[in-house]
């Protein structure tokens, strides 16, 4: 839904009121921005636009804004933050009087545009004002996205930047910078700066110039133990010991895929699809298509065993003797006989 709100924004399809509610952030931060970006021109922000947290103040003042002609341009934009009277919980401090806004959606101000933003997972569909905003407003759900929709919104925005992305080039994007909305589109806008407008970008483009964080680092530091290439396993390591990376912490990113795996090997067994593991374990389901395939390497006992020694590993870190970096340069030689 959120995509094709934007292209309706794009095309300066403008409704009346948007209701935008979910917890990814940066949806929430980018559809705010195209709308603003595409209701009134910089010049008129002084006076068209108004942003008020209705933690701190009553609806009835938000409400006569959106009601007021603009001036010196043809609309008024209301943006209400953070409506907590659409869930289930209690304003701490401020009294709201929704009949206000009831009578508004009934009969909205055409010179206004009226943006509710509710940064909550859920909402009280059992409330009267959350019908009515259901009904009058363009919903736009900010929520994580899922691997089809990712890979849709890769491909979107290179074509926003003039460039075209393979699909081998959008599934490495993926498994590199993982599903970080913000962090794609950073990596996407960087590649379509570096290849140039009309550029077709492969894989062997993003392998080179997409920034790994430290846990796709890992990731791939995982994956090679996977396949036994011990020597890339230990060329990953070496680099991020060169970054300053806590060996501590890196064992405990380890460990943390390693349970991952085993987790997605046992519910698999158990019979779940990829969507019910991800939401028993509330990780995203392109992380766990990554873990099945690492998964079907390893048998639950030797999963096990490696879940020990890593165990092992953190207690002989945090106990002294051997050198932290030396610890799990044993532990991956172990890992390439297990």
């Amino acid at each position: 839904m959120v995509l094709e709100v934007w292209k309706q924004l794009k095309q300066k399809s403008i409704k009346p009121v948007y209701l935008v509610y979910g917890t990814e952030s940066f949806l929430i931060s980018e559809t705010r921005q195209l709308l603003i970006d595409n209701t009134i021109q910089e010049e008129e922000l002084d006076f068209n636009l108004s942003v008020y947290d209705l933690e701190e103040t009553a609806l009835d003042v938000a409400m006569e804004d959106a009601e007021t002609l603009p001036f010196m341009g043809e609309k008024r934009l209301v943006i209400l933050q953070n409506p907590i009277f659409l869930t289930a919980e209690k304003a701490k401090k401020i009294e709201h009087n929704l009949a206000k806004l009831e009578k508004y959606l009934k009969e909205p101000a055409p010179y206004t545009v009226l943006i509710l933003l509710a940064p909550y997972e859920k909402l009280d569909e059992r409330k009267k004002i959350t019908k009515e905003l259901k009904r009058a407003a363009t919903v736009v759900e900010a929520k994580k996205l899922t691997e089809s929709e990712l890979k849709k919104w890769i491909k979107e925005r290179a074509i926003a930047n003039g460039v075209d992305f393979t699909n081998e080039a959008v599934e490495r994007m993926l498994t590199l910078a993982g599903t970080n909305l913000s962090l794609l589109t950073s990596e996407v806008d960087k590649l379509a700066l570096y290849a140039g407008s009309g550029a077709q970008i492969g894989p062997d483009i993003v392998e080179k110039l997409v920034s790994k964080s430290l846990e796709q680092n890992i990731f791939s530091l995982v994956d090679k133990v996977v396949h036994r290439r011990i020597g890339e396993a230990l060329m990953i390591y070496q680099d991020l010991l060169k970054q300053n990376e806590e060996p501590l912490k890196i064992l405990s990113i380890i460990a943390g895929q390693f349970r991952l795996i085993y987790q997605v090997k046992e519910l698999s067994r158990k019979g779940y699809g990829q969507q019910q593991i991800a939401g028993t374990l509330k990780v995203h389901p392109f992380r766990v298509k990554l873990a099945a395939g690492q998964a079907s390497y390893f048998t639950e006992q030797e999963l096990a065993r490696i879940i020990t020694m890593l165990a092992e590993g953190d207690y002989q870190m945090k106990t002294g003797g051997l050198r932290k970096e030396l610890i799990i340069e044993m532990i991956l030689f172990k890992l390439n006989r297990s």
